[in-house]
């Protein structure tokens, strides 16, 4: 990694959200219940999954890992926020602004190719019922895992390893509160055309390509039950995609509006406030979608309070 001489930046400083300075008690508090929020409600789900047998299935397999992923998407900026924000500190290290990019893209591009994978088994349950068990086997879901992880890991690298060719002098301030990949590309001294080419080219890979793919199973989803229109298929279907589909919804639709939407001239305002969105408040909400409007989770989580009353008396 060549880095310039003197002049080159050892940290960046945080700069925060735009709001922070009228009451920072009160975001501090409603973040630190956010973000405790989302790491115990995703371990809950994570738990559930394990200790219940009956959600043993390739629906649940995926849900536990997205669980995973969340927590840790969510780990990669709160943390560091809610110790600045206590510390009234601004500053991190340029290895830990480089890490928390690197870590960013891993979770945000996990999230995307397992909300995927989680439409293809939509897919198959609904279109495909009575080939379920030997479409979706074991074998399939470890696979449609490991390819996500593997695409996921190149696509952090690659624009970690572009990002670490730069060089950073002068201004060292981000108007954001975590090191954002395109906020850092603008406060470099070094010519970023590669990594915004990258950035246009691999992003097609981990966002556009697997929007397309959920938006194509739910277009057979909607075809299949739309053949025998009934209202009992149309609650079995809703009941079985309405989780993913609100997720999916909440997802692709912070996404969509902070990249294609027509910047104004409050533009970094918007960009910041839409990453707090996807990054801290949508993970949050997940466990919350899930368990309430999924009548397996709600008897899993029956199950393992009536165990514990049952084993206290």
């Amino acid at each position: 990694m060549k880095r310039d001489n003197q002049s080159s930046v050892s940290e960046f400083l945080l700069m925060g959200l735009p709001i922070w300075t009228e009451k920072p008690g009160v975001y501090y508090s409603l973040f630190l219940v956010m973000y405790l929020t989302t790491v115990l409600g995703n371990l809950l789900i994570i738990l559930l999954i394990r200790l219940d047998s009956h959600l043993h299935t390739p629906m649940y397999f995926f849900l536990s890992h997205l669980a995973f992923t969340d927590v840790s998407f969510s780990s990669v900026t709160a943390p560091k926020m809610l110790m600045n924000m206590q510390t009234q500190s601004q500053s991190i290290s340029y290895a830990g602004c480089i890490s928390q990019v690197c870590f960013f893209l891993l979770f945000g591009g996990l999230d995307s190719f397992l909300l995927t994978s989680m439409a293809y088994d939509r897919y198959v349950a609904i279109c495909h019922p009575l080939h379920y068990t030997t479409i979706m086997s074991q074998n399939l879901c470890f696979l449609l895992l490991n390819m996500s992880w593997v695409l996921s890991c190149t696509n952090a690298l690659l624009h970690t390893l572009l990002l670490a060719r730069l060089s950073f002098c002068g201004d060292n301030a981000l108007p954001h509160f975590f090191c954002d990949l395109s906020t850092l590309l603008k406060l470099s001294s070094s010519d970023a055309t590669v990594n915004e080419l990258v950035i246009v080219t691999v992003g097609v890979v981990v966002i556009t390509l697997p929007f397309i793919c959920i938006l194509v199973s739910y277009g057979h989803i909607g075809t299949t039950i739309l053949r025998v229109p009934s209202t009992k298929g149309i609650c079995k279907a809703l009941s079985t995609c309405g989780s993913h589909l609100s997720v999916v919804s909440l997802y692709y639709g912070a996404i969509i509006g902070l990249y294609f939407f027509p910047s104004s001239k409050n533009s970094n305002d918007k960009d910041v406030i839409v990453s707090v969105l996807y990054s801290l408040v949508i993970p949050m909400l997940n466990p919350f979608i899930y368990s309430l409007r999924n009548q397996d989770m709600k008897g899993a989580l029956g199950n393992i309070l009536s165990r514990g009353k049952f084993s206290q008396g």
